[in-house]
């Protein structure tokens, strides 16, 4: 019997090691619980560029850096307004006249027409027409009620009128006798002098003595821009001036500086202002005109060219002034 226990003792010995479980595998350098989480995705924040208004496009002129510029809500129109022609309301005529700034009609053979402006489609737009059986053409012209004087930024998104007429957006002193023409254009592929062609614009200014009359005006090849393509009727454009005194002005096309003028040689050689230079205050003026040294010179836009309303129409966006302020 005695043999026989040890016997079972020792049996049972090994059928206890035999059901223990394996020993455990070494643990790993993380628990389950302490994974990684999963990559969380980034989400790109993508600023939205606000976009530009006709008030916030940057003014092309760095100033000083104790000023500022102020947009000037007063005389700036970005006519988003109806203004029939007939009849053009309050919102027009408290920032126009649609007529020249004083009584005359016009350089012959235009006759400026009130009926010839109006505000459609949030554009400034002026015609060109011609009475039945005349030589003359009839315009639109308007002019500011309110005028500017340097320090002044001015500029005008304006789409040039596919026509032998011209173009312009300009500056004039109540005595006509100083005058800074921001772009005056002639949009026609129909020229006699490459200079009056579509693919240049005349930026240029005059200082006039009236009687006698004499007008002074820069002559150099830089008061007639081209950038070599761009022809200015297909598209519009930003066309403004930096009037910064009565010596110094500044021209910018889309924004870009295209011609500077400084000092007496390049303002009044002939001191037809008295040493005074570009100092009186000005109106703003919009016109179409049928000029009479283009008409003599056979350019007068004709009877079929004129039924084609669409070459004769004039459109501008808005116009915006900015004076420069202590920030």
């Amino acid at each position: 019997m005695k043999t026989l226990n040890i016997a079972l003792l020792f049996f049972t010995l090994i059928m206890i090691g035999c059901s223990k479980s394996p020993a455990p595998e070494p643990a790993s350098e993380k628990d389950e619980t302490e994974q990684d989480p999963p990559p969380v995705e980034e989400e790109e924040e993508e600023e939205e560029e606000e976009e530009l208004t006709w008030i916030t496009i940057p003014v092309p002129v760095t100033l000083g850096d104790d000023k500022e510029w102020e947009f000037q809500s007063d005389i700036s129109d970005n006519f988003e307004y109806e203004a029939p022609a007939d009849n053009k309301g309050d919102t027009f005529l408290t920032k126009w006249d649609d007529w020249y700034h004083n009584a005359w009609t016009g350089p012959e053979p235009t006759v400026w027409r009130r009926d010839h402006s109006s505000v459609v489609d949030n554009q400034l737009q002026m015609i060109a027409s011609r009475p039945d059986g005349t030589t003359t053409t009839n315009a639109g012209v308007i002019s500011s009620k309110k005028r500017v004087v340097y320090p002044v930024y001015i500029e005008a998104s304006v789409k040039i009128m596919n026509s032998k007429l011209a173009n312009g957006f300009w500056l004039l002193s109540p005595d006509d006798t100083q005058e800074i023409d921001i772009v005056e254009a002639y949009g026609s592929d129909i020229w006699t002098n490459a200079w009056f062609a579509p693919d240049r614009v005349h930026v240029s200014h005059h200082v006039f003595i009236r009687d006698p009359f004499q007008d002074w005006q820069p002559s150099d090849e830089g008061s007639f821009y081209t950038d070599g393509s761009t022809i200015w009727r297909e598209d519009f454009h930003r066309y403004g001036v930096y009037w910064k005194d009565p010596w110094n002005l500044e021209y910018y096309i889309d924004g870009k500086l295209v011609r500077t003028r400084s000092g007496v040689s390049e303002i009044d050689p002939l001191d037809y202002t008295n040493g005074t230079g570009l100092s009186k205050e000005m109106d703003i003026l919009v016109s179409v005109e049928d000029q009479t040294w283009r008409a003599n010179s056979g350019l007068s836009p004709t009877d079929e060219e004129l039924e084609n309303l669409s070459n004769n129409t004039l459109k501008l966006d808005w116009i915006r002034v900015f004076k420069p302020v202590d920030k």
